[in-house]
C-alpha cells in the first residue's frame, strides 16, 4: 500500500484540499479521501496524469531533421513523408527499442502515465518478415519493460498504396501485411505484452481507410475482441479527395455509413471535416485523438474543436510523430489554434470551468477511453495514474483551482512536473525519470549512428 497526500488534488469530485490517496498493490486507487492530515508522501498538487493517445516512437528520432524546404516550393506533408520513409530503412530492432524506451522516459517526464503506440513498422528493409513475425512489437514490449509506462499497443495494419488498392512503395514496404498474415501477427503481439503488468492492453489499428480497403475493414477491426480501435481519418485534403473519387463518398461520411465507430474508436487527426462530419462524429461517442503540435509541424489543418465538443465530442491528446513531447505543449496549441481561426479568446472554456480545466479533464478522460484503460480521474477503483507538481515556482505560489491549471497550461511548461504514476509505479522522482542515464546514455549511441548514415 502507497499513500500520497496532496494540498490540493482534482478529483473526480472536483477540487478538494487535504486529500489522502491511496493505492492499493495491484497499482489501484483505493480510497480518495479530502480534508486529511499530512502522511506518506507529500505533493501540492496532484492530478489525473492522461495517456498520450497516439504515437509512432521510431519518429522521434527524426525531430529536427525535417525543417528544410525541399525542391517543391510549396513543401507538404508528402515530401515529409518521402524523408520519413528513407530515414526508417535505417531503424534495427535495437534501434526501436532504444528509441521507444526514450520516447517513453520523455513521455512520463512530461506528465504522461500512458502511452498508445500506432505500431506500423514490422518488417525488415525490403518488407521481408522477421523469422519472429512480432519481433518490432517485441521490442516495444521490452521498451516498455524499462521505462514501466503504461501501454497500449496498437498493431497497425496497413495493406495498400491507396484506394485503388495499388501495391506499397518501397517506402510503405516495412508496414505492409495481408489480412491473414496480419491475423498472425496480431496473435503474437497479444501474447508478447501478457509480459507485462496487468494494465497493459492490446487493440488494433487499421492505419486508413487508403492503407485498408473496404473489404478489410470489418477483418481488422474484429481483431480487436472489444478492445480499443484506431485509425487515421480525414488528415490530409489529397486524402480526402482520393477517398471522394474512389468511393463516392468522404472518409468520415463513408465512416459513418458503411462502419459506424462507437465508443471503442478513436479516430485520429479529423482536420478536414465539415461542419455536419465534425457534429455527427462527435455524436458516435468515438474519441477524436488529436497531435496539435504534429499537425501544425506537418500542415495538417485546424480540428474544429469548438464544434466538436458543443455535440458532446471527447478528444485525446498524442504527440505523433514526437518532435516535442510535451503534454502543456499539446493543450496549449489545441486552445490557441481555435483562437487563431475563430479571433476568440477562451474558445474551449465553459461557464462553469476555465479554458486549462476543460482541456486538461477532456484529454484524461479521453485518453482513458482512447487507450482502453481504467484511468482518467482521482477516484476508487481506477489505476493510480497520478502527476504532481512543483508548486514552488513563483508563476504558481499562492494559485488554487482552475487558475492554477490555467497557469501550469498557459505560462509554465513540463519542467514542474515533480512526481508521476503509472498504475500505481512511481517512475518519476523529483522531475526525472528513475532509468533516465541508461536510457538516454543507449539513445544517444543510437542518434550518433543515425545521424551519420543519413
Amino acid at each position: 500500500m502507497k499513500v500520497i497526500w496532496a494540498k490540493q488534488a482534482l478529483t473526480a469530485r472536483g477540487w478538494e484540499s487535504d486529500v489522502r490517496v491511496e493505492i492499493g498493490v495491484d497499482g489501484r486507487i483505493r480510497s480518495v479521501s479530502p480534508g486529511q492530515t499530512p502522511e506518506g508522501l507529500r505533493t501540492d498538487i496532484l492530478l489525473p496524469a492522461p495517456a498520450n493517445a497516439h504515437g509512432h516512437a521510431f519518429q522521434r528520432a527524426m525531430a529536427g531533421l525535417t525543417e528544410r524546404r525541399g525542391p517543391d516550393p510549396r513543401d507538404t506533408f508528402w515530401t515529409w513523408r518521402k524523408l520519413m520513409f528513407r530515414f526508417l530503412d535505417q531503424l534495427t530492432p535495437e534501434d526501436v527499442q532504444d528509441i521507444a524506451a526514450f520516447v517513453q522516459m520523455e513521455m512520463l517526464e512530461a506528465g504522461y502515465a500512458a502511452n498508445v503506440e500506432f505500431h506500423y513498422l514490422h518488417h525488415q528493409p525490403g518488407g521481408t518478415p522477421y523469422s519472429n513475425l512480432a519481433e518490432m512489437s517485441e521490442r516495444i514490449v521490452a521498451a516498455t519493460e524499462q521505462t514501466g509506462i503504461g501501454l497500449t499497443l496498437l498493431p497497425v495494419h496497413y495493406q495498400f498504396g491507396g484506394c485503388d488498392g495499388r501495391p506499397l512503395g518501397p517506402g510503405q514496404i516495412r508496414f505492409g501485411n495481408d489480412p491473414a498474415r496480419f491475423a498472425q501477427l496480431w496473435d503474437a503481439a497479444a501474447d508478447a505484452i501478457k509480459a507485462l503488468p496487468q494494465d497493459a492492453v492490446i487493440g488494433v489499428a487499421p492505419h486508413s481507410l487508403r492503407a485498408v480497403g473496404r473489404d478489410s475493414l470489418t477483418q481488422t477491426t474484429a481483431l480487436a475482441q472489444g478492445g480499443p480501435i484506431h485509425m487515421h481519418l480525414a488528415e490530409q485534403v489529397a486524402e480526402v479527395e482520393e477517398v471522394l473519387a474512389a468511393w463516392h463518398l468522404r472518409p468520415v461520411e463513408w465512416l459513418l455509413k458503411h462502419a459506424p465507430p462507437g465508443p471503442e474508436w478513436c479516430l485520429i487527426h479529423c482536420t478536414q471535416m465539415t461542419p455536419h462530419e465534425t457534429e455527427a462524429l462527435a455524436r458516435s461517442g468515438a474519441v477524436a485523438g488529436l497531435c496539435p503540435i504534429t499537425e501544425a509541424n506537418l500542415g495538417d489543418g485546424i480540428f474544429d474543436g469548438v464544434r466538436w465538443m458543443h455535440n458532446g465530442g471527447r478528444i485525446a491528446i498524442g504527440s505523433d510523430s514526437n518532435i516535442r513531447i510535451s503534454l502543456t505543449g499539446e493543450l496549449r496549441q489545441l486552445e490557441y489554434s481555435q483562437r487563431l481561426r475563430d479571433r476568440s479568446r477562451a474558445a474551449l472554456a465553459t461557464p462553469e470551468k476555465s479554458t486549462g480545466r476543460v482541456v486538461f479533464e477532456q484529454a484524461a478522460a479521453g485518453g482513458a477511453q482512447a487507450a482502453g484503460r481504467g484511468a482518467g480521474q482521482i477516484v476508487a477503483g481506477g489505476w493510480a495514474d497520478l502527476l504532481a507538481l512543483d508548486c514552488s515556482v513563483v508563476d504558481l505560489d499562492g494559485l488554487q483551482g482552475d487558475t492554477l491549471l490555467d497557469t501550469f497550461i498557459f505560462a509554465c511548461d513540463d519542467n514542474i512536473v515533480s512526481q508521476v504514476w503509472s498504475a500505481g509505479r512511481h517512475l518519476v522522482q523529483d522531475g526525472e525519470h528513475i532509468r533516465r542515464n541508461s536510457i538516454t546514455r543507449s539513445y544517444r549511441k543510437v542518434m550518433h549512428r543515425l545521424r551519420g548514415e543519413l
